[in-house]
């Protein structure tokens, strides 16, 4: 699409689509990985559950500031379409944010918490990421069916969802594979060749289930020219999958050598899905029904929600890099004082 000439009511609109999917991108790759060390959580011993919490710790509150930021322009930006999204939604939206202040409030008072207590608020942390993880999979199972009604539609959705589970448990644990060493970081490799298969299924159901649902999106992908032009993105993120598992099988590696290659791979995994379902949909915000520019407000509002994300979102970005630059390194157990 070619945006030279595009007038302002035409040009902030797309600019707004593509703003909240890099903020949902940013989420689910930065939410995602802690959310994967929350649902991990269940199977360390508490040596282990300190050290997994310590790696999230400077990061976790904050990365879900994206998923704040994303919301942020849905609703600002596109109220027609938050209205008719967060209405079909409205039940695993809810179930998100119980699962949301669950696993805070958990994380909070774990370190409070008297040594009996902290077993519980441990299991209230993994519930409360098991749960998050769960409502946002089955959120985009039925999204991407166009919030299509019947059994055939909720299967489809709770499958996905199961993926969604795994795919930030496999991410959880590429991270802890690069944040720790020894006995934690071989037990990581383990759960991440675990998770990889029941990922990739998600991967590849989302592919599927897109296309078969709108003829136009069958047609973008699977019409000539455009099938030569889109086959790197699958190919790649099968190369993606086959590195990740080929990775974790060689760890651990004298020196900790390449460590960051499996977290890094995923990350990619998603990055090309999220890139193949925003093409899919595009111009549209809910499947074929409203596109952007039918669901963007007026453009004098636009103009200035524009320049309050030109102002913020450079220190939204500045700020997620001094913390990763600051804390990075291993993660070594919490000390209560």
């Amino acid at each position: 699409m070619n945006l030279v000439g595009l007038s302002p009511q035409e040009w902030l609109p797309l600019a707004f689509l593509g703003l909240m999917g890099l903020a949902m991108l940013a989420y689910v790759v930065l939410d995602g990985y802690d959310l994967g060390v929350g649902i991990l959580l269940r199977r360390a011993n508490d040596v282990d559950k300190d050290t997994m919490l310590a790696s999230i710790g400077p990061f976790w509150d904050a990365n879900e500031t994206w998923l704040v930021l994303g919301i942020g322009i849905l609703l600002v930006a596109f109220p027609l379409a938050h209205g008719v999204i967060l209405t079909a939604l409205y039940m695993p939206v809810a179930i998100m944010l119980i699962g949301l202040v669950l696993r805070g409030a958990a994380y909070d008072f774990r370190v409070k918490a008297r040594d009996e207590h902290r077993a519980a608020w441990n299991t209230a942390f993994y519930a409360g990421s098991w749960i998050t993880s769960a409502a946002q999979g089955y959120m985009l199972g039925w999204y991407v069916l166009g919030f299509a009604h019947g059994w055939a539609a909720v299967a489809f959705s709770a499958l996905i969802a199961l993926c969604v589970v795994s795919g930030y448990t496999l991410m959880g644990a590429t991270w802890l594979v690069m944040r720790t060493d020894g006995d934690l970081q071989q037990r990581a490799v383990h759960w991440a060749l675990r998770s990889l298969w029941l990922t990739g299924l998600g991967i590849l159901g989302v592919s599927i289930g897109t296309p078969l649902m709108s003829a136009r999106i069958f047609d973008r992908w699977f019409s000539l020219p455009n099938m030569l032009i889109l086959a790197p993105i699958p190919a790649i993120t099968l190369g993606l999958f086959y590195i990740t598992a080929r990775s974790l099988r060689q760890l651990p590696h004298p020196q900790d050598l390449r460590s960051w290659l499996p977290f890094a791979c995923t990350v990619g995994m998603f990055s090309l899905a999220a890139i193949g379902l925003g093409y899919s949909l595009f111009p549209y915000l809910v499947v074929d029904r409203i596109t952007a520019a039918q669901a963007a407000s007026a453009t004098e509002s636009l103009w200035i929600v524009f320049v309050g994300v030109v102002v913020v979102l450079p220190f939204i970005i500045a700020y997620n890099i001094f913390a990763y630059r600051v804390f990075r390194g291993k993660a070594r157990p919490l000390t209560y004082y």
